[in-house]
């Protein structure tokens, strides 16, 4: 059945608050609250000065369940064109893990058994760990007095800590030299992008409402540009099946045309939907909605979105670079907020979200 949106709630703002029970439009425009305190943390903890051991032989991303699968695979992204070592991103730590590699992780499951005894394998051998992650359980334990634990200290749900996670991937890089992010900047624009799509702006206004509209009643194909866009609809895909309910297909753009009859399917179904169909006798069921992402400026980024919108004509870009300024992590974090907000405007809107009252939302 197609996911069918109450559009009234959406330019109510007193309905949406009355909505919101969880409080999840405010958890996730806390997204650079979440960055400045983990900056604080990383302060804290002296993160920089004990990264400060030389180019490492390796890099590990330790790929877990949540927001740390498209996390990982957006921080492999950024430091893939210029980093001087090797990235490796894996489900487990490695066997051949020593003194020289430095492994990081993100995790809101502090009972991770498996990251657990990774961690302590990791630490056994004499790597540097950096973990996002809470401050108790085994994965805690784990790392206790042989890393550094990122942990949180603003209380949202486990669905929307990429922000977190994120921003400790970005300073764990700084610090071993092997990027240059600027993490305050990522913090501001987060905040920017929150106030763009809060509640109490109009649809036509609001980017996060705007883009909830375009999802819905479609099935939402998420097609990168470049690889760090296509992690980060890696991370729409999550957030939209967590709180709206909604399966995406994510991928890049040149893998998805390199699928015959999806990409068919795709062009016969470019057009509007019939405003006057009934979706419960529509033999062809949902059609797809097909939006183009873009992290990557220049004129080879330019000349791929002029490619895929002449191949794709009934395709959406979504392209932040055109909106703001910052460099790749900031517009890559920027655009995932976006998705996370409108994920729980359309969760809200359907009324799929579920579970989700399950968070508590900190007082003020």
């Amino acid at each position: 059945m197609p996911t069918v949106l109450d559009d009234t709630l959406l330019d109510d703002p007193a309905r949406l608050a009355e909505a919101d029970s969880a409080g999840l439009l405010r958890a996730a425009a806390m997204a650079g609250a979440q960055v400045r305190a983990t900056t604080e943390v990383a302060a804290d903890v002296e993160l920089a000065d004990r990264l400060d051991v030389g180019r490492p032989r390796s890099l590990v991303l330790v790929v877990r369940p949540g927001v740390g699968r498209g996390l990982t695979k957006l921080l492999a992204a950024l430091l893939a064109p210029s980093c001087p070592v090797p990235v490796v991103l894996t489900d487990a730590v490695p066997s051949w893990i020593g003194a020289l590699d430095v492994v990081f992780a993100h995790t809101d499951d502090p009972a991770d058994r498996e990251l657990a005894a990774g961690i302590e394998r990791a630490s056994r051998f004499g790597a540097s760990v950096v973990l996002s992650g809470p401050q108790e359980g085994p994965v805690a334990a784990s790392i206790a007095g042989k890393g550094l634990l990122l942990a949180p200290r603003i209380p949202v749900p486990p669905e929307l800590t990429f922000a977190r996670g994120l921003a400790a991937g970005l300073l764990t890089a700084n610090a071993l030299g092997l990027l240059v992010a600027d993490v305050e900047t990522l913090a501001d624009q987060l905040d920017a992008e929150a106030e763009r799509g809060h509640l109490g702006r109009d649809s036509f206004a609001n980017p996060a409402k705007a883009l909830a509209l375009r999802l819905a009643d479609r099935v939402p194909m998420l097609w990168g540009l470049d690889p760090v866009a296509t992690a980060v609809a890696d991370h729409a895909a999550y957030v939209l099946g967590a709180y709206a309910g909604v399966v995406c297909d994510a991928g890049g753009y040149r893998q998805a045309l390199a699928r015959p009859a999806l990409h068919r399917s795709v062009l016969a179904n470019s057009g509007e939907q019939d405003i006057f169909a009934d979706p419960d006798f529509d033999d062809a069921g949902l059609k797809p909605r097909v939006l183009l992402l873009a992290v990557h400026g220049g004129p080879t980024a330019d000349a791929a979105r002029y490619e895929a919108s002449h191949t794709l004509p009934g395709a959406g870009t979504i392209a932040p670079g055109d909106e703001i300024a910052g460099d790749e992590p900031v517009r890559a974090g920027v655009l995932a907020l976006r998705f996370e907000l409108a994920a729980v405007y359309l969760g809200l809107a359907a009324g799929s979200l579920g579970g989700a009252g399950q968070y508590a939302p900190a007082t003020a």
